[in-house]
This record gives structure tokens, sequence and C-alpha cells, in this order.
């Protein structure tokens, strides 16, 4: 069974490959990513069923040190870079067809570097070591979203489920609403972190000391090395390779915000004092057991227990039968918070039955 479920991670990888398996079929098989991710996934999620075992306690240090695991998301970073260039050379150079082709390629490619990339950099920026970081930046550049490896960490895991957190949802907040307050509102709490870092330095927020201007540019050099790098091997410049770019990094960062608001919808922390609020428990993110979208996600959503022990492995995060509970996985739960109306009509009654069951206010 230990096999078996450490095979399940590399299911992750099928996404790639459906993008560039349908870019070779042609025509409408540029869908197909979408397909798997957005019908197929949910089927399987329903076909399938959950998984609610958790890791036995005993084995949980020795399982966090597995190499395999850490070795899987590291494969993971390689395999994105190289299917980003593939995609900007095809992209540029090759023949989908189509604008609607075209497009259905883009999202394809948002499923790799947004949909799973940015899952994945979540995992390593978490972690401690320098390897492990590097490649989430790495990954979070691809889709110029650097300023997630600070707010995320210093920002969102410390006012999660208060007003002062902007990547969480709040009840009755549409998912195109929560968006431009969280797109925007994270990079500023980004940019305010860092300056507050610097001032405890005695260093001015304008010293390239400030990880905000670095991150802020890396994304535009990296977007001109794609570029320059194509001109040289195809002998021919093309404005389509930065809007590629620009594209996928956009609909790839929207899926990650889209993820946002279904992981916090409506929970809220007591304030317990002026400015202070109770300590993040599994209470406080919604989770979703299905198992095939937790092997593709690397069990992301199990986010309760994430929240609670941040540091965490993705391979040993628990399941806790009193956290709120999500009626699908997450790409299911993304199409419908698409649909405002439907999204309030299932999730407010199930926050509401879940606050009642718990007994709170």
């Amino acid at each position: 069974m230990n096999i078996l479920r450490k095979l399940g991670f590399f299911s992750a990888f099928t996404i790639p490959l459906f993008a560039i398996i349908g870019y070779y079929l042609g025509g409408w098989w540029n869908f197909s990513s979408i397909i798997i991710t957005y019908i197929g996934l949910p089927i399987g999620d329903w076909l399938i069923g959950k998984d609610s075992v958790n890791p036995n306690e005993n084995t949980v240090s020795a399982l966090s040190e597995e190499r395999f695991y850490r070795f899987t998301t590291y494969v993971w970073t390689y395999i994105q870079v190289a299917t980003l260039f593939w995609g900007a050379y095809v992209f540029a150079y090759g023949n989908i067809g189509e604008w609607y082709f075209k497009l259905a390629f883009l999202i394809a490619m948002a499923n790799v570097t947004g949909g799973v990339g940015i899952t994945v950099a979540h995992e390593l920026g978490h972690k401690s070591t320098k390897i492990e970081q590097f490649y989430a930046k790495v990954l979070l550049m691809t889709v110029s979203y650097m300023h997630f490896f600070i707010e995320h960490n210093k920002g969102h895991h410390v006012w999660v489920a208060t007003p002062k957190d902007p990547a969480t949802s709040r009840k009755g907040e549409s998912l195109y609403r929560f968006y431009f307050r969280s797109v925007i509102g994270s990079y500023l709490s980004a940019c305010e972190i860092e300056k507050e870092r610097l001032r405890r330095k005695n260093i001015s927020a304008w010293s390239f000391q400030n990880d905000m201007i670095l991150y802020t540019i890396l994304p535009f050099i990296f977007c001109g090395f794609l570029t320059i790098s194509l001109y040289f091997y195809t002998g021919s410049f093309s404005w389509n390779v930065p809007i590629f770019f620009s594209v996928q990094s956009i609909l790839g960062f929207s899926l990650l915000e889209a993820v946002n608001y279904i992981e916090h919808y409506g929970i809220v922390r007591n304030e317990i004092a002026n400015g202070r609020f109770e300590r993040v428990n599994p209470l406080h993110s919604w989770n979703s057991d299905y198992l095939i979208t937790n092997f593709y996600l690397f069990q992301l959503q199990r986010h309760s227990d994430h929240h609670a022990n941040a540091s965490r492995r993705y391979q040993v995060l628990r399941h806790f039968d009193e956290s709120p509970q999500m009626p699908q996985g997450y790409p299911a739960m993304m199409i419908m918070a698409m649909i405002p109306p439907l999204w309030f009509k299932v999730m407010d009654n199930r926050l509401e039955q879940w606050k009642l069951e718990r007994g709170l206010e």
C-alpha cells in the first residue's frame, strides 16, 4: 500500500503530459487537459471516494524524511520549467490553430504552472532548506507570483481567517470580488512585510536588499530570457513568446486565488483581545479528503493540518473529522465557485450547519 501511495503522487505528472499530447494530436485535443482536470478528476473522486486514513504517528518522523517525496517535488520543478519552454516555443512558432484552441492550450499550460506548480511551490516554500526554497522561488517566478513566498508564509499564515488576511474569503463574497481584493492586497501585504523586515535592520525599503524589488523584476527578466533564447533557437523574434508567458502567468496565479477562495470561505477565528486572535487550529480551513485529487495536489486538500502545522510535509498531513468538509475535491469546487449563486446555496448552508454542529457562533 505504501508503494501505491508513493506512485499516486506521480499522477500530477499527467497534467503536463496531457497538455503535450493534446497539442500534438491537434484541434479539439487541446481541450483534453481541461476535460481531464475539471471533469475527469471530479468523476474519479466520485467513483473512488474519500481516504481519511492518517499516517501512524510512530512512523511520521521516518516518513517525513523519506527522500522519495522530496525527489518528486524536485523533479516537478525541472519538468515544469522544461514544459514552459516547450509551451512558449509551440505557441509562438507552432501551429495550434483557431483562437479557441490557443486559449485551451494556455489553460492547459496554466494547469501545469498554476494548478500543480504553485501547489508544489507552496509545499517547498514552507521548508527550511535552501534548495527547497530555491525551487519554490523558481516555480513562482514562472507564474510571475514570487511575492507569494513572502506573503503566504509571513502574512497569510499569521492572519488567516481574520479580516487582516487578504487571502481569506468572507461569507457572501463572490470569487470575483475576492479575486481582485486578494491579488492586490496580497502584493501590498508582501511589500509591507518586507518593508517592516528592513526597517528593523535600519535598511531603506528602496535598498536592493528588499526582496520584493527582486521578486517583482525577476519574472520580467525570465520572460526576456525565454524570448531571447527562442529567438536564437529559431532565428526569428515573436511577440507571441511574451504574450504566452504573460497570459499563462495570469491564468496560473488565478487558479491559486480560486484555491485560496475555496480553502477558507467564511471561516473566522475568534478575537481574544484587541488585534489578537485565537491560535490557528484544524477548524480554520475547509478540507477535502477525496483520494484522486489529493494525489494530484500533493494532499493540499488536507489544508487544516497544514495551517496548524505549516512545516509538516505533504506525505504526513492528517485528516480531522472536526474540520469543515467540502462536498467535492478542489477542481469541482473551483467550478462551483465560478457560479456564485450555486456556491452560496451549497456552501453557506454547509458552513452554518458545520458551525451549528460544533457549537460555534
